[in-house]
């Protein structure tokens, strides 16, 4: 049996029940990270036992991936396709991913917390990010490529480092967002830093090395 027919025979107050451990450990792990966080404290969040959550869950390592995946769930919940689209479509979604983040602080704070702990020894969630950002990275330059293709431009080299930097700008954002959010619009940030670093490889001006030669 598959693992979507096994998601539909589960029943629906199992489904709730499990959807409130979920939020209720976004809401832990992002205040107290995975390590200061527990099963005791989700537990008690949702009026169950500890027994309770480990009976859902089977281990804090178990709901800490669940919690992880309920982040990427998040991210096209209102995609008809229910999957990340491709091609130059996947910067304005990237967009829109941004302006959502602003109704969703806790999941936002959550995976800020999980994915700065992911680069400890030994952490759960290491080979979760370590395979998202690459499969970022691959999805964002494949974006480039068909852009500029489009747009009957000559690939640039500089195609992986923007990738990489689109993805660090967003995160980086996400937490000046956090830290400071009187003072920062993430979707209006995000969109202008998106919107600069592909301008910059299909229309690449001087490099910094020029500005900084004649200094």
């Amino acid at each position: 049996m598959n693992e979507s027919s096994e998601k539909s025979r589960v029943r629906p107050a199992t489904r709730a029940k499990r959807e409130l451990i979920l939020q209720a450990a976004v809401e832990i792990f992002g205040n107290k990270g995975s390590t200061n966080g527990t099963l005791a404290d989700v537990a008690e969040q949702v009026g169950m036992t500890h027994a309770g959550v480990l009976h859902h869950f089977g281990s804090k390592q178990k709901l800490l991936l669940e919690v992880l995946a309920y982040r990427d769930q998040a991210d096209v919940a209102d995609l008809a396709e229910k999957h990340i689209p491709d091609g130059p479509e996947l910067f304005l979604h990237l967009v829109r991913t941004a302006f959502a983040n602003e109704l969703r602080p806790g999941i936002v704070q959550a995976y800020t917390v999980l994915s700065s702990e992911s680069v400890t020894d030994h952490h759960p969630g290491r080979e979760y990010f370590e395979e998202r950002y690459t499969t970022l990275r691959r999805e964002v330059t494949a974006a480039f490529h068909e852009l500029c293709a489009q747009e009957g431009v000559t690939a640039p080299d500089t195609i992986a480092a923007a990738s990489a930097s689109i993805l660090a700008v967003m995160d980086g954002l996400q937490l000046q967002w956090l830290l400071h959010p009187d003072l920062i619009e993430l979707g209006e940030t995000s969109a202008f830093a998106i919107q600069a670093i592909v301008t910059a490889v299909l229309r690449p001006g001087p490099a910094l090395e020029t500005y900084v030669a004649g200094a």
